[in-house]
């Protein structure tokens, strides 16, 4: 059974045009993700305590998987941006919550996943921050 981290607070960091999504609970919940440009590629990483997933995907692979997504009734991974080794699971739940989930497969034997949930309100600020035009 898998446990998601519901992260429910964003900073946009204007000088570095960054965001940085945690919980607003505070010290006791330690899951970040933080997003950056580079170049034509976005820096996404995941992290929890000394624990990170760092990802690059194309920026315009994640707008694409993300504006294509449509609620459904449970939350549930409707998208993959990446590779099969590497990648970005989203989904979007009718509450408008997006299941962001990122994983490193190692081989058949394994993978290695962080598996969050952004609140609506988060969602809505990184569609805004990447430029995604919101109609949920």
């Amino acid at each position: 059974m898998r446990f998601y981290q519901r992260l429910d607070h964003v900073s946009h960091d204007k000088s570095d045009d960054t965001l940085l999504i945690t919980c607003a609970q505070g010290p006791e919940c330690e899951p970040a993700l933080w997003i950056g440009r580079e170049g034509m590629y976005v820096s996404v990483s995941a992290t929890y305590g000394p624990l990170e997933i760092a990802l690059r995907p194309r920026q315009r692979d994640l707008q694409m998987s993300l504006a294509q997504l449509r609620p459904t009734e449970r939350l549930s991974v409707m998208r993959m941006v990446g590779t099969g080794q590497a990648n970005i699971e989203l989904g979007l739940s009718n509450e408008g919550e997006l299941l962001f989930r990122m994983t490193i497969v190692a081989d058949a034997t394994g993978h290695l996943a962080m598996n969050m949930v952004l609140t609506s309100e988060v969602r809505q600020a990184l569609f805004a921050w990447l430029g995604i035009e919101d109609d949920t």
